[in-house]
């Protein structure tokens, strides 16, 4: 059978893939049952949905008629490394590491900068617009977490609180 529509066939195989490791994943965990449900059971019954989702997109690429075939283009690196490096500065920033001697740039830092370095993953980056963005964002987050939902964890910079 031929792939006629390329990038639906590799969403479905990424959907499977990431399903099916949430599944296996899921098996660590206590499952219980239906009535008295366990840590583990959530997990799996989202993860084998997802699987299933996954394989029918799969399926249903391999019989979708496309005029051009509908084929992946090349792979999109900057946004990739933007959005990844983003993550991972947030997650430094947010509670440093101590190790390397970087201290804690608290929440409302690491919010800004997460939304800067994955904004210029963009070739469309507008300053004013991030910083707009990252504001909401930041204000969002405080409003959320702090306030909402109670958490501690550092706001500020660790030199200034």
């Amino acid at each position: 059978m031929k792939i006629k529509s390329q990038k639906d066939f590799f969403s479905g195989v990424m959907f499977a893939a990431v399903g099916g490791a949430f599944a296996v994943g899921a098996t660590t965990y206590q499952l219980g049952d239906g009535s008295n449900m366990g840590p583990g059971y959530f997990p799996l019954l989202l993860g084998i949905i997802l699987a299933a989702l996954g394989i029918l997109i799969c399926v249903v690429a391999m019989g979708k008629d496309t005029p051009d075939e509908d084929p992946i283009g090349p792979w999109a690196w900057r946004p990739l490394i933007c959005v990844i490096a983003a993550n991972l500065i947030f997650g430094v920033l947010l509670g440093g590491l101590p190790s390397l001697g970087i201290p804690s740039m608290g929440l409302m830092v690491g919010i800004y900068v997460l939304t800067f370095v994955s904004a210029m993953g963009s070739a469309e980056f507008r300053f004013k617009e991030v910083f707009i963005l990252a504001t909401i964002l930041a204000v969002g987050s405080y409003g959320a977490f702090i306030f909402g939902l109670k958490l501690q964890f550092p706001v500020w910079p660790s030199f200034i609180s």
